[in-house]
C-alpha cells in the first residue's frame, strides 16, 4: 500500500520504489485491458485514425488508442434505448408546451397521470396514434429556422472576434493538446446585451423578448432535422478528414454515428465542440427562461409569475457561472472522453433546448401559482447551490494550478501524486505524466459532490414550477439529470481506475463516495 509522506505544505501519498515500478510495468496491461474492453463495447475517445469499418479494422483501431475508458451505446443500454427514442421525445416536449396543445387539450398537461395515463390505458390503440400525430405535427417553420440561424450567426461572430487568453485542455494518449481562447464571460455577457438590443424592450425592435417560445417548436424540428446531417457529417469528417490523431472507426456504422469517430474537431480553426456544446446550447438555455418569463408576463396581463423569474434567474446566473468555469468543462469528460457523435452534439443541438428548458418553458401557459415568499425560498435553495457548485470546481482548479501549494479550507491539502504514460503512436516513445488527486476539501468530502449540488439546484427549479399544481412533467429535467450524472459518475470512475491503477484504488479509499456521503 501507499505510505504517507510529509511534503512541505501539503501531504501526499508516494508509492515506495518497488511499487511505482510496478505500476510502471503494469501501464502496457492497463491500456490493452481499456482496448480489449473497447472492442468487446463500444468507441473509445481516442481511437486511431484508420477509416475501415470491418472486424480487423476495430480490433487495430482499439488496440492503437483508447481514453482509458469505454464509452458508446453498449455502456449503458437505458441510455441507449433513450437515444434511440429522443428526436421523437423531443418533439413531443415540445408540442406538450405548446398552444396547440394548450388549446386542443386544456389542462391535460397539467394531469399525466390522473387523465392522459388512465385515458392511453383505456384504448392502447387511439392513444399511441394520437401520441405519433402530436410528435409528427411540430415541424420546422421559417421564422424558427431564421431564429436559430441568426442565434448561430451571432455565437460564431462572438466566437472569432472576442479576445481572451489561450487555454489548454489535457493531453490525449496521441500527444494532441486542444488550445483554446477563454473569452467565455465575454460571450455571455455580449450576447446577452445583443439579445436584448435587438428585441422590442431595446433600440433595435427586430422582434418579440419572447420569441424563443413562440418559435420553440418549429425550432426544436428544425434542430432535429439539422442535427441528423450534422452528426453525419461529424462520421465522415472523422474518418477521413480527422482534425487529430483522436479518431478512428468503431467497426460499426451505427456506432460511428450515435458515439462519434473523432474527439476534438475543428473546421477553419473553429472548436466544433465548444461552439455547439457551450456558445450556442448553453446561450440558447440561459437566454431561453428569460424570454419565457417575458412571453408568460404579456399573455397573463402583465402579471409575474414568481416560481418561473427566480428560475429564469437562478438558470442565468448557473449558466453565468458555467462561462466563468467554461474552460473547467474543456478539461471535463464530456470533452476529453466522449467523442463529436450524435450522443453529445445531437444533445447539445436538440436535448438540452427542449429538455433543460422544459421546467421554464411549462410555466408559460401554466403558472406556478407560488407566492412570492416560497418562490424567494427555494431561488436562495437554488442560489446557495449554484454557488457551491462553483466553489468546488474552483477549488479543484486552484488546487491544480498551483500544484497542491495551497491550503484547502484553511489547511494544507491531502492529495495523491498519481503517475500515467502517453505513447507517442508514430515513434512508440512513452513519456511518464502525473496528475495530483485532491481528497481534500469538497473533494474529500466525495469524488463529485459538486454534481451533488448540481441536482440540488436543477430539483428547485424544478420544484418552482410547482408539481403539486402543475402535475409531474415539471420534474422530467431534474429526474434526467439525476440518472445523467450518476452514469457518469460511474464511468468517470471506470476511467480513472484504467488510467491510474493503484493510485486510484488508494484515492477512492480515502474518499469512498462518488456524489452523496453515506449514500452513493
Amino acid at each position: 500500500r501507499p505510505v504517507i509522506t510529509k511534503v512541505p505544505g501539503a501531504r501526499r501519498f508516494v508509492l515506495p520504489p518497488a511499487q511505482r515500478n510496478a505500476v510502471k510495468m503494469s501501464t502496457g496491461a492497463r491500456k490493452r485491458s481499456a482496448a480489449k474492453a473497447n472492442g468487446q463495447g463500444a468507441a473509445a475517445a481516442n481511437g486511431s485514425s484508420s477509416n475501415g469499418h470491418g472486424k480487423q479494422a476495430a480490433k487495430e483501431t482499439y488496440a492503437e488508442g483508447t481514453n482509458w475508458v469505454a464509452g458508446g451505446l453498449e455502456a449503458n443500454p437505458y441510455f441507449f434505448a433513450l437515444i434511440v427514442a429522443a428526436p421523437f421525445l423531443s418533439l413531443l416536449l415540445s408540442y406538450l408546451t405548446s398552444v396547440e396543445m394548450h388549446t386542443a387539450h386544456p389542462g391535460l398537461a397539467t394531469a399525466p397521470l390522473t387523465a392522459m395515463l388512465p385515458a392511453c390505458v383505456a384504448d392502447l390503440r387511439a392513444c399511441a396514434g394520437g401520441v405519433l400525430d402530436a410528435g409528427l405535427s411540430v415541424v420546422p417553420t421559417v421564422p424558427a429556422a431564421q431564429f436559430i440561424m441568426g442565434f448561430m450567426g451571432v455565437a460564431l461572430v462572438l466566437e472569432r472576434v472576442l479576445p481572451g487568453a489561450r487555454e489548454k485542455g489535457p493531453e490525449t494518449l496521441t500527444g494532441h493538446v486542444p488550445v483554446y481562447v477563454d473569452n467565455g464571460v465575454a460571450h455571455c455577457v455580449a450576447f446577452t446585451a445583443l439579445f436584448w438590443a435587438g428585441s422590442n424592450l431595446g433600440p433595435g425592435k427586430f422582434y418579440d423578448f419572447g420569441i424563443m417560445f413562440d418559435v420553440f417548436p418549429g425550432s426544436v424540428a428544425f434542430l432535429n432535422l439539422f442535427g441528423l446531417v450534422f452528426c453525419l457529417f461529424l462520421t465522415l469528417k472523422g474518418l477521413y478528414f480527422p482534425s487529430t490523431q483522436d479518431c478512428g472507426s468503431s467497426g460499426s456504422w451505427v456506432k460511428d454515428y450515435l458515439w462519434g469517430t473523432e474527439l476534438y474537431p475543428r473546421v477553419f480553426g473553429l472548436d466544433l465542440k465548444r461552439f455547439i456544446n457551450c456558445r450556442f446550447s448553453m446561450t440558447f438555455w440561459q437566454l431561453a427562461g428569460l424570454s419565457f418569463t417575458y412571453r408568460s408576463y404579456t399573455l397573463h396581463g402583465n402579471a409575474l409569475d414568481w416560481g418561473l423569474l427566480f428560475s429564469a434567474v437562478s438558470q442565468y446566473l448557473y449558466l453565468f457561472k458555467f462561462f466563468m468555469w467554461e474552460m473547467g468543462y474543456m478539461r471535463s469528460i464530456d470533452i476529453i472522453v466522449d467523442r463529436a457523435g450524435f450522443e453529445i452534439q445531437w444533445g447539445c443541438l436538440v436535448w438540452v433546448p427542449a429538455v433543460y428548458t422544459l421546467h421554464s418553458r411549462f410555466l408559460v401557459l401554466h403558472p406556478s401559482g407560488l407566492s412570492f415568499a416560497a418562490a424567494a425560498a427555494l431561488f436562495a435553495v437554488s442560489v446557495a447551490s449554484v454557488a457551491l457548485n462553483y466553489a468546488a470546481d474552483r477549488e479543484r482548479d486552484v488546487f491544480r494550478a498551483t500544484g497542491g501549494k495551497g491550503l484547502v479550507w484553511g489547511k494544507a491539502p491531502t492529495f495523491i501524486t498519481a503517475t500515467y504514460t502517453v505513447v507517442d503512436r508514430k515513434t512508440g516513445a512513452e513519456t511518464a505524466k502525473t496528475s495530483l488527486l485532491l481528497a481534500s476539501g469538497f473533494w474529500g468530502v466525495a469524488r463529485h459532490f459538486q454534481y451533488f449540488f448540481e441536482l440540488a439546484a436543477a430539483w428547485s427549479w424544478c420544484l418552482l414550477a410547482n408539481p403539486a399544481v402543475n402535475g409531474v412533467v415539471p420534474l422530467f429535467y431534474a429526474a434526467f439529470l439525476t440518472s445523467l450524472l450518476i452514469d457518469r459518475a460511474s464511468r468517470d470512475s471506470k476511467k480513472c481506475h484504467l488510467k491510474y491503477g493503484k493510485y486510484y484504488e488508494e484515492y477512492c479509499r480515502l474518499v469512498p463516495y462518488k456524489i452523496v456521503p453515506g449514500l452513493y
